[in-house]
């Protein structure tokens, strides 16, 4: 089964710290993606830039939108992902409870699977 990790991040506080600090624990995110690739349950890990380089698409009855980022009204960012291949959920969150994001974001498991279930 195939498992998403969302590492959902306070918005803004990528600002809070110094460019070092931002690096190193960059690197703590890497050495365990490293670590999730020597074990063969990780299919793809990316870290995302801020939320103030998204944009937004919407398109309600056809009409679209473009909505730039940052986006004032969001309290949280996705800030990256990790796709796993797990035997069963509980490996997943498991997985997820080892993750270095988990000490300053949440880290959320969802099973990828159709939407309209």
């Amino acid at each position: 089964m195939s498992y998403m990790l969302l590492i959902v991040e306070p918005a803004g506080q990528r600002d809070t710290r110094t460019e070092e600090e931002g690096r190193a624990l960059y690197q703590r995110m890497l050495d365990f993606s490293a670590a999730l690739d020597a074990r063969g349950v990780l299919s793809l890990g990316q870290s995302l830039k801020s939320d103030r380089e998204g944009v937004r698409v919407r398109a309600p009855g056809g009409k679209r939108s473009f909505v730039d980022g940052p986006f004032s009204e969001a309290k949280e960012m996705v800030g990256g992902f990790f796709l796993l291949r797990c035997d069963t959920k509980e490996e997943a969150l498991a997985i997820a409870a080892e993750c270095p994001a988990a000490e300053w974001a949440s880290v959320e498991v969802r099973e990828l699977g159709p939407c309209f279930m």
